[in-house]
């Protein structure tokens, strides 16, 4: 297999996989905008820690993405 070869995989491969993210951040932020499908009267904590826990998922994602956090050089 030829060097060409292979980085023409890679890249399809990372094209896939960034489609792949893109579709997701799609998804995320229609629900944000539909304020996670809750009604404004209808909010308790328990949905406070459901985005508790969402953001904390981003935030590992952004932190390696950005290298801060844990991943700052």
């Amino acid at each position: 297999m030829t060097r060409r070869t292979d980085n023409a995989k890679a890249l399809d491969a990372f094209i896939a996989r960034k489609a792949e993210i893109d579709t997701m951040l799609a998804r995320l932020q229609a629900l944000s905008d539909e304020h996670f499908e809750v009604h404004p009267d209808e909010v308790h904590w328990g949905h406070v820690g459901t985005l508790a826990d969402y953001a904390e998922l981003l935030k590992r994602i952004t932190d390696s993405a950005f290298k801060e956090g844990e991943h700052a050089a």
